[in-house]
C-alpha cells in the first residue's frame, strides 16, 4: 500500500541530514541503515552504503532511482541456484562451451603468429 500524498515522501531524518549542504563528489560512501527511506533529488549522486542484514552495499544514486526506496537496491538474500538434475546438465554444457571457446581462441592465437 502507498503512502498517502498528503503525508509525502518518507526521508529519514538522519539520513536527510548527513546529505544536506554537502556536494555528491565531496563526499565518501554515506552509510546507512534506512533501507525504508525514499530517494528525493537531493540524494542524485552520492553513493549509499545501504546495510542487508550483513554488509553495507554501496548503491550509486541516478535520476532513474528518485521516488524508489533504498532497502530495493540492496538485496537481503543471495540466490545461489536452483538444484536438481537439469541444472548439472545445464552447467555440464557451458562448462563444455567454454572449454571448446578455449581452444578456438588458442588456435586462433598460433595461427595469427604463423
Amino acid at each position: 500500500m502507498t503512502r498517502s500524498l498528503k503525508k509525502g515522501p518518507y526521508v529519514d531524518p538522519k539520513l536527510l541530514k548527513k546529505v544536506q549542504g554537502k556536494k555528491p563528489g565531496e563526499t565518501g560512501v554515506v552509510r546507512t541503515w534506512a533501507r525504508r527511506s525514499q530517494i528525493s533529488p537531493d540524494m542524485v549522486g552520492f553513493t549509499f552504503g545501504v546495510h542487508n542484514g550483513k554488509d553495507h552495499i554501496e548503491v550509486f544514486v541516478s535520476e532513474d532511482m528518485v521516488g524508489h526506496r533504498l532497502g530495493e537496491f540492496s538485496p537481503t538474500k543471495k540466490f545461489f541456484r536452483h538444484g536438481g538434475k537439469m541444472q548439472k546438465e545445464l552447467e555440464q554444457k557451458k562448462k563444455e562451451a567454454e572449454v571448446v571457446a578455449a581452444k578456438a581462441a588458442k588456435a586462433a592465437a598460433t595461427d595469427a603468429k604463423k
